[in-house]
């Protein structure tokens, strides 16, 4: 009789984490069926890196100078060094491509709907993010395979592949959950590509995702090798890239880990109507 009991006590808890796995697995699969339906988007992903390592990587190959300098032990040519932050690039345009999905949703009543579910609501954000990640790591598989194609290939296969991995996921994890805590702030969709710009284009241009952080401070760029150093793009793309030569990447993965813990926490709390953004709107004191 008592180990009955025992069991039966665990039968509820069992069946929440199945219901809330299940939940899960349905998130992710609708945001997967919606995307195998939009061959545009993929298209999209992968046009921007490609012209980046066709075009600007093809100019500058034998022009811009490279000193020996980690994670590298040779002088590498500029396609080599900028394919980590065209990855990069791609998981950050899925984040924030995953933003304006969450925008659209809520003016649709999709996000309210789903908001409504039996299940916390943290379970539920942190699905969409789960499905923005691996939707996230899929275009950037392809992006990898496409660059080996033209001639770019990163050493993702070896000892180091489940470092390589960890820094992928983190870093899409990591994005997506910005994007999710944009989507707070962005109320309507009119106002989509204005933050975007804002967002987007900083985070990038600013980070070693194009050039290391010492060549910004030997060219006197203080301000920007200061905005760089504290990018926590930048330290995404410097995981990744460290990761693919099995070195140390130092504080990288902290940084990456804590600001999706801070983005993520604050997005779940942003979403809340009893304590987040949108009761402060309500009250007035909230974003636009």
């Amino acid at each position: 009789m008592q180990g009955t009991s025992v069991i039966d006590d665990a039968d509820p808890r069992r069946r929440g984490t199945s219901h809330a796995l299940q939940a899960m697995g349905a998130i992710v699969g609708r945001e997967l069926l919606k995307f195998s339906r939009q061959y545009g988007r993929l298209v999209s992903a992968l046009v921007r890196p490609l012209l980046w390592l066709a075009v600007f990587a093809a100019g500058f190959r034998n022009v811009f100078g490279l000193a020996i300098a980690e994670p590298y032990d040779t002088y590498i040519a500029y396609d080599v060094y900028i394919a980590p932050g065209l990855v990069g690039m791609v998981l950050l345009f899925n984040g924030m491509q995953s933003s304006l999905a969450m925008v659209y949703d809520r003016e649709m009543g999709l996000m309210r709907l789903l908001l409504t579910a039996p299940l916390p609501r943290a379970w539920i954000l942190l699905s969409k993010l789960v499905a923005t990640a691996v939707l996230s790591l899929a275009q950037a598989a392809v992006f990898v395979v496409v660059a080996a194609l033209v001639g770019t290939t990163l050493p993702v296969f070896g000892p180091q592949t489940p470092h390589v991995l960890l820094a992928a996921v983190a870093s899409a994890l990591m994005l997506g959950a910005l994007g999710l805590l944009l989507s707070v702030h962005i109320r309507q969709l009119e106002n989509f590509a204005g933050t975007m710009n804002f967002v987007i284009f900083p985070m990038y241009f600013m980070s070693t995702a194009l050039y290391p952080l010492w060549k910004l401070e030997e060219s006197g760029a203080g301000w920007v090798y200061q905005v760089a150093l504290w990018n926590p793009f930048t330290h995404a793309v410097e995981w990744m890239r460290f990761a693919l030569y099995g070195k140390d990447p130092g504080l990288s993965p902290w940084i990456v880990l804590g600001t999706l813990g801070v983005c993520f926490a604050a997005a779940a709390w942003g979403y809340d109507p009893q304590r987040g953004f949108g009761q402060l709107a309500r009250r007035g004191g909230g974003p636009a």
